[in-house]
């Protein structure tokens, strides 16, 4: 009999391919968080087609958790684009609303329970059209103006089609149950903490998570990451009283005076002894004329933290000074949350395992444990995975277009950097994915 590995790879091999145009089919039809109505709907099809149990919109979100949505009209919108581009119809009407999420279950139950998360959404940033651009030469450049997959999230959505694939082929090799979970809304960290409320990892007692990186070369490994910074995203608005600035500036409530005794305020935030904090005010929009007292005014917010409690030490003291300042311009306060993310990291436990696993399959240069520094919603499925006894990792992978070395800080400039309009990935990398982390699910299974 051949080995667990072999069939792996050999599945590996015949479907590489696939796996591919699946990629370029999501990049190709972009879609933003909270409107991947298309590309969830095509993962339901393929999941439902390769006998896993499929539960998908309102069934694996919490309506009151979801974060940063676009408004009705949008949404709708971009469900009707997605219908016209080929989503699927038997899905498609669960997904309404911008219910974008996606589980497929398969096992026998006589094991434990292991998750494997992928995220789905792109970026609202216009792709390059420059003909250098790989996805415009050859014809898989976003036709969705304004979004584009800049962060390889649509690379993170066709492997997982294809592990799913891989594992389904051998369900006789492994026992427990595997629990395939395709996340919306992940850019500004919108979308794991609903599904978290829904249960979605309740029963997981392993959580694998992994992401591409540009920066570092296919091939190259970090089994776990840790020093995911916790973070609340949130929207401040002042509500004022308009009136002629000339004629009765008495009668005015001026929210833009509010709102910028409010950023000056949140800058003086004392940091903390325990560890890193940050805030930030991204943007400042007030006002609507010369004369007019500014009735209305709209602040973009972060803050940070290197832990949750450092974090919610940061969120608690904006939130104090905000209302301060609207009080003392006798304006009305409003805050909208419109992301967050906890802090964790990765267990040493599951860390070795994905060691033993790429040393299993072979080809992979194992780099050191790699401190983020930046945020990441899955934090929300690993606390809870965490907390209920079990184990979570977050793996990253190198798939950077130039060959560039981790170690190669001096050339840094050639990345393709995410976030950025030519962003673009080494397709090698997917194979070598599909393969590891079908291989560590073997193992975890066993």
């Amino acid at each position: 009999m051949t080995s667990f590995h072999q069939e792996v790879v050999q599945i590996a091999d015949k479907i590489e391919d696939k796996v591919i145009a699946d990629r370029r089919d999501f990049h190709h039809y972009a879609e933003a968080g909270w409107t991947e109505f298309r590309t969830a709907s095509l993962v339901a099809r393929r999941l439902t087609d390769l006998g896993y149990q499929v539960s998908l919109g309102r069934q694996v979100l919490v309506d009151e958790e979801r974060m940063g949505l676009p408004d009705e009209a949008a949404l709708d919108a971009h469900y009707q684009r997605a219908a016209a581009q080929g989503a699927d119809p038997e899905f498609l009407p669960a997904l309404k609303g911008g219910f974008t999420a996606v589980i497929g279950v398969l096992g026998d139950g006589k094991g434990p329970t292991l998750g494997l998360r992928f995220e789905m959404d792109a970026l609202d940033i216009s792709e390059s059209n420059s003909p250098e651009h790989r996805p415009q030469r050859e014809g898989f450049v976003s036709v969705n103006p304004g979004v584009m997959h800049a962060c390889g999230h649509d690379a993170h959505t066709a492997v997982g089609l294809g592990i799913a694939e891989v594992l389904a082929a051998l369900e006789d090799r492994w026992h427990g149950t595997l629990n395939l979970i395709f996340q919306p809304a992940e850019e500004g960290v919108r979308g794991a903490k609903a599904m978290t409320a829904a249960g979605v990892v309740d029963d997981v007692d392993i959580l694998v998570d992994f992401h591409f990186f540009s920066g570092w070369a296919p091939g190259e490994v970090v089994p776990g990451i840790e020093g995911f910074a916790a973070t609340r995203k949130f929207d401040a608005f002042f509500y004022g009283q308009p009136a002629h600035a000339g004629g009765s500036p008495q009668s005015g409530k001026n929210a833009l005076l509010a709102a910028a005794t409010a950023v000056l305020n949140l800058y003086a935030i004392p940091r903390h002894s325990s560890g890193p904090t940050r805030v930030n005010i991204g943007k400042m929009t007030a006002g609507s004329g010369r004369n007019v007292i500014p009735a209305e005014a709209h602040l973009l917010i972060e803050t940070r933290g290197g832990s949750s409690a450092l974090s919610e030490y940061m969120y608690d003291h904006a939130r104090r000074i905000l209302q301060a300042a609207a009080e003392m311009y006798d304006c009305e306060l409003e805050v909208r949350p419109m992301g967050g993310a906890e802090s964790a990291g990765s267990d040493p436990v599951l860390m070795a395992k994905v060691e033993a696993a790429a040393r299993t399959v072979g080809g992979f240069h194992l780099l050191p444990t790699f401190k983020s520094g930046g945020s990441e919603d899955v934090t929300y499925m690993m606390q809870r995975v965490q907390t209920q006894g079990g184990v979570a990792v977050s793996v990253g992978l190198g798939a950077d277009l130039s060959g560039i070395r981790f170690d190669e800080k001096d050339r840094h400039e050639q990345v393709l950097c995410a976030h950025t309009s030519r962003y673009d990935l080494d397709e090698r990398a997917f194979r070598q994915a599909v393969v590891l982390f079908s291989v560590l699910a073997g193992q975890c299974l066993d």
